[in-house]
């Protein structure tokens, strides 16, 4: 049986999810309240983690250890790293990397973490595909794109950092848990998928966009993956 982990950084990623599904069990683990219940047919389980790769890599053990998921769907927002990806537009992970990984030193390339043979952690292909098909049919007027989410403790704001992450990654958004999740997802063998609304453009214009549009980027998303859900 089917039995998704719904994860988001912050309560307005998740909020509009939980009031939506049927809520069977309430549990506290560690920092981290879990909603248990179903979204259609689906068994999910959602939490908030709080923001940062090691809230969002605590969270998803839990989900892994505790709550035996079957899938993991990252929610949320992200700045663009992609002139042609706007505000509003939806990222769907075809993988995800670390911009803020770096021991360069003893000649791994940057990202890479020792002890993996890949720079990246790849999205599940059949979930990645239902989730974009998914969003197509339930709200066709969206754009969605395809490519590499960029995971680091910083907010990028800046023009020179934005385009460092590019250069160096070739990442199409950036955001602050996805890839700690990915990285968790991937040793627990649990498929994975990360779902992104782009609320900036990761420029020195970010911040102010940000506080515009976290709100409606995030619940425009977490609407998007309940539709998806349902149709599961």
């Amino acid at each position: 049986m089917m039995r998704v982990g719904i994860i988001g950084a912050m309560d307005v990623e998740v909020t509009s999810i939980k009031e939506r599904m049927a809520i069977d069990k309430i549990e506290q683990v560690g920092n981290n309240t879990y909603c248990l219940g179903k979204i259609g047919d689906t068994e999910v389980v959602v939490a908030r983690c709080g923001i940062g790769k090691v809230n969002a890599a605590i969270c998803a053990t839990t989900m892994c250890v505790k709550y035996d998921i079957t899938h993991i769907l990252n929610t949320g927002i992200a700045g663009s790293l992609d002139n042609q990806i706007n505000i509003g537009d939806i990222v769907v992970s075809t993988d995800a990397i670390y911009h803020d990984f770096s021991v360069e030193p003893f000649g791994y390339p940057a990202g890479m973490v020792p002890g993996r043979k890949t720079i990246s952690f790849t999205a599940d292909e059949t979930l990645r595909k239902l989730v974009v098909e998914s969003i197509q049919k339930v709200a066709p007027e969206i754009q969605v794109f395809e490519g590499r989410v960029a995971s680091g403790d910083i907010f990028v704001g800046q023009k020179e950092k934005k385009d460092w992450i590019i250069q160096n990654f070739d990442a199409t958004c950036c955001e602050m848990e996805g890839c700690a999740i990915a990285h968790v997802a991937t040793d627990f063998a649990v498929p994975f998928v990360i779902v992104r609304a782009i609320s900036d453009k990761a420029d020195e214009e970010s911040t102010v966009s940000y506080e515009e549009f976290e709100a409606q980027a995030a619940e425009h998303c977490a609407n998007l993956v309940f539709q998806v859900l349902q149709s599961l």
